[in-house]
């Protein structure tokens, strides 16, 4: 598969109003729309929360504006209840009983009400997963120690995303060719660090494999975001097909792993370029200016031995992350550079 540089774009969005967040996806990412998070809108639509229903002993706090595992006592019941859910639908392949509900999940349910209503598939659509490793490093029990280090629950949020993921997969295969479901952790970013000292490669990787898993099962194609510096073969090595990273702030830092991305290219694999910078700095930058940071850090790549043409083929264009903390104007003008810089590297490279 190639991807000729693709334009798409990273979950969250600004916008208080989700039928203009949709409208915008769909205006700037014709051939790739991703369904818009609206992390302003309701405290439901936060990363975490947004993918939290359906969890047993998962409590949400509204007042505090945060959710939290209940781990005390007796487990086994709302355990043994939960993979009986998870089994049925391992056998039976409908994944509905974790589905996202409108509450959670406005941009899915509008995006999907928008392409159904046009009535003809796209190339590919987007959806998107907090990554397991993020939501457990960051949601903790009632004693605030991430859930991450509870073995049993951490199993339970594996599966509970990974059936998440197949329902968007599932639900978004009649509207394009191709779906994509990103499964994103920008807590990786912090791997290897002190405070996540514990969180071993294995486990990842193993965590990503389920994850990987899923999205085949369904036939769609997986990608991870993470938006700050990583051990990039961890993703490789975790079947992840697409890698998405801050290409405008971590450039540089791909080019350290020649060997992972040969291996993902072999096997069909993209990189996803945030080269649009989810910041201020989007002011300063034009689709020319992003282009070329594209081709000096694509050269670089190149210069470890990659083909520069597959660089170009098996490229796609994002923002470096979602844009949900920024203002409406400047998320909106990222979503006009990705499609600009898009288009501007087809044609240099006359795709």
């Amino acid at each position: 598969m190639r991807f000729d540089f693709l334009a798409t774009g990273i979950g969250s969005m600004p916008h208080s109003d989700p039928e203009r967040g949709v409208q915008v996806v769909l205006d700037c990412l014709p051939q790739a729309p991703m369904w818009p998070q609206f992390p302003r809108l309701d405290f439901c639509e936060q990363m975490e929360p947004q993918y939290a229903e359906g969890l047993p002993r998962l409590v949400f706090d509204h007042a505090k504006r945060r959710i939290h595992f209940d781990t005390t006592g007796d487990t086994s019941e709302d355990l043994a209840a939960f993979y009986e859910i998870y089994l049925a639908a391992m056998e039976s392949g409908d994944c509905s009983a974790l589905a996202l509900s409108p509450a959670h999940a406005r941009g899915f349910h509008g995006l999907v009400a928008r392409l159904a209503a046009a009535g003809k598939k796209l190339p590919y659509v987007k959806g998107q997963t907090t990554g397991p490793v993020s939501f457990c490093l960051t949601v903790t029990d009632q004693d605030k120690r991430a859930i991450y280090y509870n073995e049993e629950f951490r199993d339970v949020v594996v599966k509970a995303l990974a059936m998440k993921t197949r329902w968007q997969a599932k639900t978004l295969a009649p509207l394009a060719e191709k779906v994509i479901c990103f499964v994103d952790e920008p807590i990786l970013s912090a791997f290897g660090s002190s405070t996540y000292v514990s969180v071993t490669r294995d486990e990842v990787v193993g965590i990503m494999n389920e994850m990987a898993e899923a999205v085949h099962a369904e036939g769609a194609v997986m990608g991870t975001h993470c938006c700050g510096n990583t051990e990039w073969s961890i993703l490789v090595d975790g079947g992840v097909d697409i890698v998405n990273f801050d290409a405008y702030e971590y450039g540089e830092t791909i080019a350290m792993y020649p060997d992972a991305i040969r291996t993902l290219f072999a096997r069909g694999g993209a990189l996803a370029w945030g080269v649009v910078p989810s910041s201020a700095k989007v002011r300063e930058e034009n689709a020319a200016s992003l282009a070329d940071r594209w081709e000096r850090l694509a050269d670089l790549l190149a210069s470890k031995g990659l083909d520069r043409a597959e660089i170009a083929r098996q490229a796609i264009i994002t923002s470096s992350c979602g844009t949900g903390s920024l203002s409406v104007e400047d998320a909106e003008r990222i979503f006009g550079l990705i499609a600009e810089t898009s288009a501007l590297l087809k044609k240099r490279y006359g795709f």
